[in-house]
């Protein structure tokens, strides 16, 4: 089982690559890694060094790993923090190519482009790329309640609003969208949920996760559940399945980081949490069309 990893790497703390490539490990995936950004650190501390790689150094990378039999062999491409709109253009050649070589590659994409608090924290050229070339090209997409509102461009506020606005990005290309940190009007009170919706033959079903409201935000969690959900799927589980794992593993880390006290996610030492988390949250079906 192997998956390419194209998203950003700090050597300080757990966000991008340095949030997903061990959580995937853990589960017996091989991963290839390449780096959108080297730095330091993510934005928030006090300094950051480092930088944004250029466009043409990461599509060295991805035609280095290609001439090295990488497609042939992988199951999944995940892709994350793009870092700019020449980097994006790159990645969507990429997967393309890819996809076009081995039509069973399947294609997730974590649109990372913004959240509430900050709104979009991109460069002006990236968002519009991610919604009208990465997302046609993806299988599954997994953005968080801001950037799905963003890429549909419609508010929703209900789990039926969540589940009529996918059908549009459904019409241009995904087949599974997971919406996460989803606050909606009838998820019940201290909680946060997940929401996956998919398309099949049968037509469109939607579940929901939920999770205690934990009394911290550190960053990377939206990294950590893609990893999960992609690790889940490329070891055979249903989508509802996926969703489940991914959310009671992302759940066991973040416990963990609270009793902590600390601001990164305290990944390493969850290890066997990623894999077996000691609660699971199910995933219930809240719609049928």
């Amino acid at each position: 089982m192997r998956v390419i990893s194209i998203q950003s790497q700090v050597a300080f703390g757990h966000v991008g690559n340095s949030a997903a490539v061990f959580p995937m490990q853990m589960h017996g995936i091989d991963v290839i890694a390449v780096p959108t950004t080297l730095l330091s650190n993510r934005p928030g501390y006090p300094s950051l060094r480092g930088r944004v790689l250029d466009a043409e150094l990461v599509g060295d990378l991805l035609d280095g790993i290609e001439e090295r039999g990488a497609v042939d062999s992988c199951d999944m491409i995940l892709s994350g923090y793009l870092g700019s709109p020449g980097i994006g253009a790159v990645v969507a050649d990429f997967v393309a190519r890819a996809k076009a070589r081995k039509p069973s590659l399947a294609y997730c994409c974590d649109p990372v482009i913004g959240d509430r608090d900050r709104g979009l924290f991109v460069p002006a050229g990236l968002p519009p790329l991610v919604r009208d070339r990465l997302c046609p090209l993806a299988d599954i997409i997994t953005p968080n309640h801001f950037e799905f509102e963003w890429l549909t461009g419609a508010r929703a506020t209900t789990s039926a609003q969540v589940i009529d606005a996918t059908k549009a990005l459904m019409a241009r290309g995904p087949s599974v969208v997971i919406v996460t940190s989803a606050e909606l009007a009838d998820t019940p009170s201290g909680e946060i949920a997940t929401v996956a919706i998919e398309k099949s033959t049968e037509g469109i079903r939607a579940w929901r996760a939920g999770t205690q409201r934990l009394p911290i935000s550190p960053n990377g969690t939206g990294d950590l559940f893609a990893a999960l959900f992609a690790a889940a799927r490329v070891r055979g589980s249903n989508t509802p399945d996926a969703l489940a794992h991914a959310v009671s593993a992302v759940f066991a880390v973040l416990e963990r980081t609270a009793m902590a006290g600390t601001e990164e996610m305290r990944i390493v030492e969850s290890g066997e949490l990623l894999v077996r988390p000691v609660r699971r949250f199910e995933a219930v079906a809240i719609s049928a069309y």
